[in-house]
């Protein structure tokens, strides 16, 4: 970068000066002359601007911005935008891109720089995933919408390391608790346990989602019950993620993947669950429970949710990936007892997602064995511009006296 040269050139120049005059200065003075050196240098280089990126004009559009002299190419890949976008170069070699005007909301980006992905150095803000980290933008909006930040009471996320001695390691999980939320109190509060996809982590769900943001807002507006919301870790062994996006490929895969929803279910119900109401002021009545996720986390919510209702009542599952197809050996018997068990069984999926057609699919069967739910088929894709609204729309349906109407 332009700064930490010329803090090295200001450097070497003035220290290249105090040896001539002091050819074998002592210790103290050699301090003195570093010391004295950096200050220096970094005064000299107060004319120096950093390099602003991303950019959000009062009109929404977004000016992305790469310092890379050498380059050939840069591209830009983004939600804010419909495809990968060529970034032009200045004579500063700064490489620059303005959107179209963009809707209020929160995309994440990357570089591709001549063929090697690299995030934006100039912008600390990440979306954190085992795979492909990349950077996150957020283009204010209205205050009406429900990840955006209010003036109102705002709960707590409390993060909790334990030994898995089913998974067979060290894993976190976060919790969020309400505003208001009282240890001593005797009061017990209804627990939603919400699931990340795929290559996202435990942290997702706030980092990304901005879950305890939409909690905040809903609670405070009345619209949504108090409540805790559990996030765990939900891969059930190490394989499954062992080698990247490439790992869906390999031989092999599917059984490591089956065996990883089926040992994280192991862990939830006799883990997990036990850690949160052990710590935590929560009912352990299942109409007070709940379980919601989004891509492989929706998939585990039904998998979990379905064969263990009498744990919880209340199940969401956005854009459910992965979901076995032999649906009969999976639910077939369970299907006589879920209307009478289930307060809610909601399933979601953006139009252009590749996994509507499966998400669809089970919707169908659910219809043809006269298990009622809702299905919401949604414009969007396979992100968190549609699983934050999709969390918005069903939180304030948990917990209710009267349980919305399935169809």
């Amino acid at each position: 970068m332009f700064e930490v040269s010329c803090l090295h050139l200001a450097a070497n120049l003035w220290l290249v000066a105090i040896k001539a005059a002091f050819p074998l200065p002592p210790m103290n003075l050699r301090r003195y002359i570093t010391s004295f050196a950096f200050i220096s240098a970094l005064a000299s280089c107060a004319f120096a601007q950093p390099l602003v990126s991303p950019e959000v004009h009062a009109d929404r559009t977004i000016t992305f911005r790469y310092n890379a002299p050498g380059a050939k190419e840069v591209l830009l890949y983004s939600e804010a935008v419909t495809k990968a976008q060529p970034l032009q170069q200045d004579k500063q070699g700064v490489w620059s891109f303005t959107t179209a005007p963009v809707a209020p909301d929160i995309y994440v980006y990357s570089y591709i720089v001549d063929g090697r992905r690299v995030l934006d150095p100039a912008n600390p803000v990440i979306k954190y995933n085992l795979f492909s980290t990349e950077n996150q933008i957020h283009v204010p909006g209205p205050k009406t919408l429900p990840w955006e930040m209010n003036d109102v009471p705002h709960g707590i996320i409390h993060r909790h390391h334990y030994r898995s001695t089913i998974v067979d390691e060290e894993r976190d999980v976060w919790v969020y608790t309400p505003p208001g939320y009282d240890a001593t109190s005797a009061e017990k509060l209804p627990v939603l346990y919400l699931l990340h996809g795929f290559s996202d982590a435990e942290d997702a769900w706030v980092t990304v989602g901005r879950a305890n943001v939409i909690l905040d807002n809903l609670i405070a507006s009345g619209a949504a019950k108090p409540m805790l919301v559990v996030m765990p870790r939900g891969y059930g062994n190490r394989e499954v993620v062992a080698g990247g996006w490439a790992i869906l490929r390999t031989p092999g895969w599917q059984q490591a993947w089956q065996n990883s929803n089926a040992r994280f279910g192991q862990s939830l119900l006799n883990e997990i669950i036990p850690l949160v109401e052990r710590n935590y002021r929560v009912s352990s009545d299942r109409n007070a429970r709940a379980i919601a996720g989004l891509s492989m986390g929706g998939t585990q919510s039904l998998l979990i949710g379905l064969t263990a209702s009498d744990r919880f009542a209340w199940i969401a599952a956005f854009s459910a990936g992965g979901m076995p197809e032999d649906y009969d050996q999976h639910f077939l018997g369970l299907k006589d007892k879920l209307n009478p068990d289930l307060r809610l069984l909601w399933i979601g999926c953006g139009t252009e997602d590749s996994l509507i057609t499966g998400n669809k699919k089970f919707s169908a069967w659910l219809n043809a064995h006269g298990v009622q739910h809702t299905w919401k088929e949604t414009p969007g894709q396979h992100n968190f511009l549609l699983w934050r609204r999709y969390l918005a729309e069903v939180i304030p349906l948990l917990f209710q006296e009267s349980a919305p109407a399935k169809h």
